[in-house]
């Protein structure tokens, strides 16, 4: 167990260059929320409901964070900085990132039944603040989901989805850093559309570029020694 402990500080320390030491990521709301949550969701697993509702209640008192206790969280969720919701029946895969203020909410079910009804994030992914995942979708691997984005689809694997209603730049994660983007946004901006717009930006280009070779053409054949020579209009009255 003290050996999980320090792998699961070390890996927050990896993606955090705010903490000194081991002692002070200790204080983050973060990793006392994910204590809290592995105790109540036990205690849910065992069906001692408000047991564990009660220890939900304190974690959410105590760190701002709000995670259900049937939520399934793998290892090293971090939780950076407060006022996140996990809903009941979101997944949650190793070494995922959830920045401030992000919701992993649920739909309102057309048949009355529960059943799943939050995302599933897969390993490795990042959530931006003040983002909302909505939904029983799935974040593939790697995806990124920027600040303030509205996800309601599924997410491919190594997506950037960014905007309200969020859509993706189609760039794979790896293109921008190797490991691990901060927030979930790379500080490039790779943000405006890479398809239909970028193809009528190409095209347009190109046609300017054809005139202006079409007129250089027509420059360079005035210019020529052997052309003809042009006649001058007559601007004065004759003498």
């Amino acid at each position: 167990m003290f050996d999980r402990l320090i792998s699961y500080l070390d890996s927050i320390r990896a993606r955090d260059p705010a903490p000194r030491s081991r002692w002070e990521i200790l204080l983050y709301p973060g990793v006392w929320a994910m204590a809290f949550h592995r105790l109540a969701h036990w205690l849910f697993e065992g069906r001692l409901y408000f047991l564990a509702r009660f220890i939900n209640h304190l974690s959410r008192w105590l760190t701002a964070i709000d995670i259900h206790p049937g939520a399934k969280i793998g290892r090293n969720l971090f939780i950076d900085h407060g006022f996140t919701v996990i809903g009941e029946t979101a997944e949650i895969g190793d070494n995922v990132t959830i920045y401030q203020c992000v919701t992993l909410g649920g739909t309102n079910p057309t048949n009355g039944v529960g059943g799943k009804r939050h995302p599933t994030l897969c390993d490795n992914v990042i959530i931006g603040s003040g983002a909302q995942v909505i939904g029983p979708i799935t974040v593939g691997e790697r995806a990124r989901v920027g600040a303030n984005a509205v996800v309601t689809d599924d997410v491919p694997e190594g997506a950037t989805m960014i905007g309200l209603k969020a859509r993706s730049t189609l760039v794979p994660a790896e293109t921008w850093l190797r490991e691990f983007i901060p927030y979930g946004t790379p500080c490039d901006e790779p943000c405006e559309e890479l398809r239909g717009g970028a193809e009528a930006r190409v095209e347009k280009l190109e046609r300017e570029l054809a005139e202006l070779k079409a007129e250089l053409a027509a420059m360079r054949a005035a210019s020529a020694p052997d052309a003809p020579p042009t006649r001058r209009r007559k601007t004065g009255n004759a003498a």
